[in-house]
Order: structure tokens, then sequence, then C-alpha cells
């Protein structure tokens, strides 16, 4: 038999019931503060806001959000000198109990002899399981009238079975509210921190309380506006997005995040906190984010208090917007690297025909002389340009890698259009004895365009770690180990060719 009944039942439950939990301490002060310091644990670009969203209807917490946070809270008490029993009651669902911290500030010998933490909460099947064998009272709605059963609750497993004081049985299946007499021990409402402390000193007790819990995390995100009207210009303004599904709300909160790969114990669920960077110069507004150099990491602080509730996602700034980032757009024939390096390689057929798109890319580099010079985090950042009527159109994304200062930052946008390319082996021999071989090959990049258009031409030596360029049309240039680069200019509506032998040993 499946239960039914309507959306406020719980609630109605939660209301009926008479709350009758003793008061262990005083209440908090109205001048508590929080502090949080979130850490992520996500590939960057990975998270949709959307992927997070709570359910409706569901409450039950998700433990998957790659990321974590350390929240402290200075809290005030009334505390009598002696043995206390203290009880706090605004900690997130998802605490580790394990790395709760306790400091009296008003009188630091005062001590923690033991915690509790009671997270096991009220819910309609878990006061259904506690009053079993115990008198409840059903209400349904039975046209403009409410009939009422009053009884011993015998079953609760796939309905409700109750036996009246006249010793009759009744099966309800729908139903619109139950009322119990009182909240049954060891359930409650939110989850709970207990203390059995020891205090020297009697009075108000400013209360310093520190733990880490799951649920949260971070990511960046930057959008840029790119135009070339005069020359390849760029636009852009990063952002920071917060998950909070912790199952505690924080107002007006000190908000850091730590840049730094800080290593965690493997079985909790975020061993790689991401970096959150910004520039000095751009962070001397109060308001912002301002960074300081802390461990081996960098910790970055929002100027304000930041308001988290629970089963959010919240946006701010991560620096001002920055305008006028000069640019150049890159196109790139790479038909090479889809062939990996795997060892000495003798297979003629191993990458001998390739035909591939051109990709497009654009390259700004992050230095000051470029209104830049400013540490960036790993995310996506997407581009748009401005159409002639003056609309923005979405043109590409890339995930950028943590990029320092005065390094170049390289967004891959997508494939050209009227540019192709075309790899092919046209010799190939391999003498084992001698312990040689030679592979040659001729690329063609066809231009469909009214305009010349450079390409860059990137092939990967994936045969063998020893080898030496011969033969060659063009001239080339040394990036790494693996990989040469051809700059080569291909002409309007016309085609160029480029040839060269490599020669390995072993």
């Amino acid at each position: 038999m499946q239960i039914k009944h309507n959306s406020y039942s719980l609630l109605a439950i939660l209301i009926s019931a008479t709350l009758g939990v003793p008061s262990m301490s005083a209440a908090k002060s109205a001048t508590d503060k929080d502090a949080i310091t979130i850490y992520s644990s996500a590939q960057p670009g990975s998270i949709s806001p959307n992927s997070y969203r709570p359910v409706p209807g569901q409450h039950n917490r998700n433990y998957n959000v790659p990321g974590y946070a350390v929240v402290k809270s200075t809290q005030t008490h009334n505390i009598k000198k002696g043995l206390n029993r203290l009880e706090v009651d605004d900690v997130a669902a998802l605490l580790d109990p394990t790395t709760v911290s306790f400091r009296s500030l008003t009188d630091p010998s005062a001590h923690v002899l033991e915690q509790n933490y009671q997270f096991d909460l009220v819910s309609q099947q878990k006061l259904l399981q506690r009053y079993l064998g115990k008198v409840i009272t059903v209400e349904q709605v039975q046209g403009n009238d409410i009939n009422k059963i009053e009884g011993e609750l015998i079953s609760a497993t796939g309905g409700l079975v109750l036996k009246d004081s006249r010793g009759n049985i009744h099966s309800i299946n729908n139903y619109s509210n139950i009322k119990f007499p009182q909240l049954p021990g060891g359930l409650r409402t939110k989850p709970t921190l207990l203390w059995d402390l020891n205090a020297n000193k009697p009075g108000k007790h400013d209360i310093e309380l520190s733990y880490q819990t799951e649920g949260m995390t971070w990511w960046s995100d930057y959008n840029l506006i790119y135009s070339e009207e005069d020359a390849c210009k760029l636009d852009l303004s990063a952002w920071v997005s917060i998950i909070n599904q912790s199952g505690a709300s924080f107002e007006d909160a000190k908000l850091k995040l730590v840049a730094g790969d800080v290593n965690r114990v493997k079985n909790q669920s975020s061993p790689r906190p991401e970096v959150m960077y910004s520039r000095a110069e751009a962070m001397a507004d109060s308001s912002g984010f301002q960074e300081k150099a802390f461990f081996e990491y960098h910790l970055y602080t929002l100027g304000r208090p930041a308001t988290l509730p629970d089963n959010s996602t919240k946006q701010l700034e991560l620096f001002p917007s920055v305008s006028d980032i000069s640019c150049k757009k890159e196109l790139v024939f790479d038909a090479s690297s889809q062939y990996a390096y795997g060892g000495l390689n003798t297979n003629q057929s191993y990458g001998r025909n390739t035909q591939s798109d051109v990709n497009v890319y654009l390259r700004f580099n992050n230095n000051e002389e470029n209104n830049m010079g400013m540490p960036l985090p790993a995310g996506r950042i997407r581009v748009n340009q401005k159409d002639s009527d003056g609309s923005l159109e979405f043109i590409g994304e890339d995930i950028i890698d943590h990029t320092p200062k005065d390094e170049d930052v390289l967004i891959k946008m997508g494939n050209a259009f009227d540019i192709k390319g075309e790899r092919t082996q046209t010799d190939y021999h391999v003498n084992t004895k001698a312990r040689t071989m030679s592979e040659s090959f001729e690329i063609t990049l066809r231009n469909h365009k009214p305009e010349d258009a450079k390409v860059v031409i990137r092939e990967t030596l994936y045969r063998w770690s020893q080898w030496k360029i011969g033969r060659k049309s063009h001239d080339f240039t040394k990036q790494d180990s693996r990989h040469i680069h051809f700059d080569v200019e291909v002409p309007a509506n016309g085609e160029v060719t480029v040839n060269y032998t490599v020669n390995y040993s072993w």
C-alpha cells in the first residue's frame, strides 16, 4: 500500500509536535560572526550551476559536490563555572566531526571533555518509526469535514495501521495530517553539536568554533568580447561561482578562497583544491578580493561580507573588468598530434595519411603592458564578438590552465571554415640492422578566403626520441623534443605545399 498525502503534511507534523527539548545553554549572541574558506577539487570548466541544483521536495544532502570548506564561527554563550552542557545547533549538516575545534577566548583553560554530533534529523518516517506502539492522531479530509482517528500505531510500512481504544483496527492510506504528542528524544530539527565542557570562569564566553564541511565548492569563469575592427582586441571580465549545499546558511560571513594545491587525505573527495588568483592593482577596492601570500599558497579575502544561503549558487566578481587587451588570431594545422609517442614505432601505416581541419586560436599576453599582469586561475573562458547590429554573438570557448602573469593565454576557438589541410606520407624506409628509419611527408593547405592567411603547421615526431630533420621545403622552428613548427603563408584562393624528411636513429 502506498502512502498518499499532501505536500504540507511534514510541516503540519512539525507544527503539531510539542518540541520538548531542554535548553542546555543560552542562545548565541546577535553579534556572532562566521568566516568561511572554500576549496575546490573540481576540474576547470567541469561544473554547470545546474549540476547541483536542489530537486524540489528532496532534502537529501549532496555528498558529491567537488569541494569543501573550513568554517570558523565566533559565538557568545553563557557558561557557568565547572561542568557545562553546551549545545550548538547552527552547524553545517555535512560537517566532519573529527575536524571540530573549540576554543574559549574568554577562558583559555576551558576545554571540551566530550563531544557528540547529533544529525538524526526529524522526518515523517522517523517520527512514525519512533511512535510504533504509541498513540497518535491521524486526520483525513472528507468533503468539508476533517475526520480524526486516534489510536496506537501498529504499523507504518506501506501505510498506517492504528488500533483505537475499542480495539478496532484502522488501515489508512490517505491522510492530510498526523499529530504527535511530542518530539521523541534523539531527533532534532537541525544538526547539533553537544559539548560537555569544563570552565573556570562563569559568565559570557566568546567561543571560537571551527570545522570542515563538505557540500561547498567554487570555480572561475571568464567572459571575453572580441573585436577586430582596427586590430585584435579583447575585453575581459572574470567571475567566481560558489555552491553551498552544506546544510547551513551563512549570513554576512567573511569569505576566503585558498590558492594552491592543499593536500588532503584520499578518503575525502577533495584532494586537489584549485587556485584562485587576482591582480593586486585590480583589488585595490576594499570591497573586492584581496590577495596575500599564505604558507606556500595564496589567500584571497573578499573585502565585504558575503551571504551564502544553503542550496544556492552565488556569483562574485573576481576582479574589475579589463578593456583593450591586445590579442592575435592564430591558425594552426595540427594533423599529427593524434599520434602519440609510445616508444620506438616502425609500423609504416602509423600516421600515413591524415586530413584535418585548421584550428583557430586567440592568444594574448598576460602582462601589465597589455592591461593584464594578474595570475589567472584555471577555468572556462567564453568568447563573444559584436555583430554589425550591435548584438553579441558567441564564437567559442575553451578551458585555460593556471596562468601566471607575463605568460601567454591561448584559447582554442574552433575550426576555420575556408581553410583545409591534408598530410600524406610520401616515403618511408627502415633499417633495423643499422637502427635507422626515415620518413617523408607532404602537407598541403588550401585557402578559399579572398585574402592571404598565415598558418602554423605543427608536426609531432612520434616514432622515436632521437631525430633530425633532413630535406625540407620550408624553414622550421624546434618547439621541444617532440614538435616542430612551419610558419607558412597561404595565398588567397590558393594553396601551399610543405615537404620534409625526418631521420630517426636508435
